[in-house]
């Protein structure tokens, strides 16, 4: 789609990134891990138990990870895994992360456009630092990560975390994710979402517009997808009420 002269007075007044999946190709680098973990464990990962660690935070794919394998809740040691699972994503991380289809391309049309934007992932900081050597630090006005909240997505705390740093009401962003983890988290903080599906399929639902890819993103699409959003979930309330 072409850009038309007045999309920019109805564009989001921020845009909140994903990372895995969304920005960088990089489920496939936690599946190693977790799938080395899963056989440090004895047991294969299958594609229903990966699927549902799918943009998860840290602890919370852990823990679907424990109950696969049935460790009793005494014996589990959630740091030590952790710190194997950490480990071995960074390590992976510095050897090269790819970019997801467009992704340079749209950071860097949201970046012309003079939109502020912030990158709101469930990874720790520390591997998240890493792969902003990829995306770029400078690109963003804030990043949020998942150890730095209280609870990580689908809980909404990160997006809320984002725009609070923003000074911005969440519904004036957009967020951009890949996952059914990361959409939960973007509509329950009332960010309209721009969906673009990767490693696993996402429901439909308010607040919620869906693309194929990021390549080709124009600043209409970016105005569609927020303002499509917004009217979603106020059809639904019509439809309620």
């Amino acid at each position: 789609m072409t850009d038309t002269p007045d999309s920019a007075f109805r564009l989001p007044a921020a845009v909140l990134w994903d990372m895995d999946g969304t920005l960088l190709d990089s489920e496939p680098i936690w599946e190693i891990a977790m799938t080395e973990l899963a056989a440090h464990h004895g047991i294969a990962m299958t594609p229903q138990l990966r699927e549902s660690t799918l943009g998860n935070s840290l602890p919370d794919a852990l823990a679907k990870l424990h109950d696969a394998v049935g460790i009793p809740a005494e014996d589990r040691d959630p740091a030590a895994d952790g710190r194997r699972t950490l480990d071995r994503v960074t390590e992976l991380f510095r050897e090269g992360l790819p970019w997801r289809p467009g992704a340079l391309e749209a950071l860097e049309l949201i970046a012309g456009a003079g939109i502020p934007m912030a990158l709101v992932t469930n990874t720790v900081r520390e591997a998240a630092d890493v792969a902003l050597g990829t995306i770029g630090r400078h690109r963003f006005a804030t990043t949020v990560c998942g150890d730095e909240v209280a609870v990580g997505k689908p809980a909404p705390d990160p997006y809320m975390r984002a725009a609070e740093l923003l000074g911005l009401p969440t519904a004036d962003c957009l967020a951009v994710e890949d996952s059914p983890t990361g959409a939960e988290a973007a509509t329950a903080a009332g960010c309209p979402t721009l969906v673009v599906e990767s490693a696993a399929p996402v429901k439909r639902g308010p607040l919620r517009v869906f693309r194929r890819s990021l390549v080709g993103l124009g600043l209409d699409d970016v105005t569609e997808a927020w303002t499509g959003g917004l009217a979603r979930i106020a059809t639904c309330q019509n439809e309620e009420s």
